[in-house]
């Protein structure tokens, strides 16, 4: 079993999601192991930032020397997205414009409690993993680009 490729592609996934099944290209796996990979990837991060994120939050604000934007497109985004679709909206769009560490802090600024975070983007880590990781594999022309 090639660990160290599944590793990589756990890594890339846990970082931005959409590197996660580039990588299993780039590394030959199939579809289905890079699909399972780039879930652990996500769901490991967010597992992570979920327990975490409120102490990194935290240190980012003490060291941080100028003070944040309170309105950036970015910001307004988020907002749109919560005040419209809440947790579920945010879990649907972190793979796709947040990254897993992004849109799980973005969860806890939103005080959404640890479990319900869990579970949410659970459901869109396994529907992204397997839509996004089979539509990229199937772009047969971008496959044969980078194998």
């Amino acid at each position: 079993m090639p660990f160290g490729k599944y590793f990589t592609v756990i890594l890339a996934t846990a970082i931005k999601f959409f590197n996660g099944p580039i990588a299993g290209i780039f590394l030959g796996l199939t579809w289905q192991e890079t699909a399972i990979c780039s879930i652990i990837g996500m769901m490991s991060m967010v597992t992570i930032m979920s327990f975490l994120g409120r102490e990194i939050q935290k240190l980012m604000a003490k060291y941080r020397k100028t003070k944040p934007k309170l309105f950036s497109k970015r910001s307004r985004f988020a907002v749109k997205i919560w005040q419209k679709l809440g947790i579920w909206g945010i879990a649907c769009f972190t793979p796709l414009f947040f990254t897993p560490i992004g849109g799980t802090l973005l969860a806890l600024s939103f005080k959404v409690p640890i479990p319900k975070i869990l579970f949410s983007m659970l459901v869109f880590a396994l529907f992204w993993g397997i839509i996004m990781t089979f539509l990229i594999f199937q772009m047969s022309e971008l496959k044969h680009f980078f194998v």
